[in-house]
C-alpha cells in the first residue's frame, strides 16, 4: 500500500509527550481505561525523527503480545497528530488489514509502543482504514489535455477548410499536414482515454504518457497555426 507523502512530511514536525490525565478508549467494540501517555501537539522537534521513532515499530500489547505496526500517521487539519495506521496480520504486506487507532490509546514505555487490551484479532476486527483521494490534480491534468485536444481538433478543420481553398502541391502538402494532425490528436485521445478508464487511484500511472502525446500534438497545433 502507498501512503501519501504530505502526512509523513508534516508528522516530522511532530512530538510526542507525556500526559498524566489517563482517557477512555474504545478498542475494537469494548471500552478499556489507557493511560495517555502519548499526545498530539504541534512543537517542532528538532532533529527527532518519524521514521527512526515510530514508523515500522511493532506495537505490543501489555502482556508483550506483538498486535500490529506503525505503517503511517494521520494529521488533522489543525495540524496535530490524531491516528496511527497500524497494520494487523499478512505477511510482507499480502493480507494485511489497516485500521486507524487514535494515538491517545497507544503509550510509550521506555521506547516500546504499547496499546493496553489489544489483541491482534481485535484490530483486525476493526473496520478497515483507506484514504480519502484528492482527485484535484487529477481534474486539472485531464482538463488541460481535453483542453490541448479541443485545439488540435480546431486546428485541423483550420487545415481542411486551408486545403478545400488550395490546389496543387499546396494542398498536397497541406493534406500532409492535417494527416499528422489527425493522428496526434488520435494518439492523445487514446491515450486520455486509457487514464480515464483506469479511474482515479491509478491516474499517475499513465500521466507520463498522456503528457508526451499532448506535447507532440500542442507542437503540431502550433506549427499548423503558424
Amino acid at each position: 500500500m502507498k501512503y501519501p507523502r504530505s502526512a509523513l512530511t508534516m508528522a516530522a514536525t511532530l512530538c510526542f509527550i507525556c500526559a498524566a490525565a489517563p482517557a477512555a478508549a474504545q478498542v475494537a467494540g469494548g471500552t478499556t481505561t489507557v493511560e495517555a501517555s502519548i499526545t498530539e501537539t504541534t512543537r517542532l522537534a528538532m532533529g527527532w525523527s518519524v521514521k527512526k521513532t515510530l514508523l515500522g515499530k511493532t506495537i505490543y500489547n501489555e502482556a508483550g503480545q506483538k498486535v500490529g505496526k506503525v505503517e503511517d500517521l494521520i494529521i488533522s487539519p489543525d495540524r496535530d497528530v490524531t491516528y496511527v495506521i497500524v497494520g494487523a496480520g499478512g505477511f510482507i504486506g499480502i493480507g494485511r488489514h489497516d485500521v486507524a487507532i487514535p494515538v491517545t490509546q497507544v503509550q510509550d514505555k521506555a521506547g516500546k509502543l504499547v496499546m493496553a487490551g489489544a489483541t491482534q484479532a481485535m484490530i483486525k476486527a476493526m473496520p478497515a482504514f483507506t484514504y480519502a483521494s484528492d482527485t484535484s490534480k487529477r481534474d486539472a491534468f485531464v482538463a488541460a489535455a481535453d483542453k490541448d485536444i479541443a485545439k488540435g481538433k480546431a486546428a485541423v478543420a483550420g487545415l481542411e477548410k486551408k486545403a478545400g481553398a488550395a490546389a496543387g502541391e499546396a494542398k498536397a502538402k497541406i493534406d500532409v499536414d492535417i494527416t499528422a494532425l489527425q493522428l496526434d490528436v488520435k494518439t492523445a485521445e487514446t491515450k486520455l482515454g486509457e487514464m480515464k478508464q483506469a479511474g482515479v487511484a491509478r491516474w499517475k500511472e499513465f500521466e507520463t504518457d498522456v503528457s508526451a502525446a499532448t506535447a507532440r500534438l500542442r507542437k503540431s497545433t502550433d506549427k499548423a497555426a503558424g
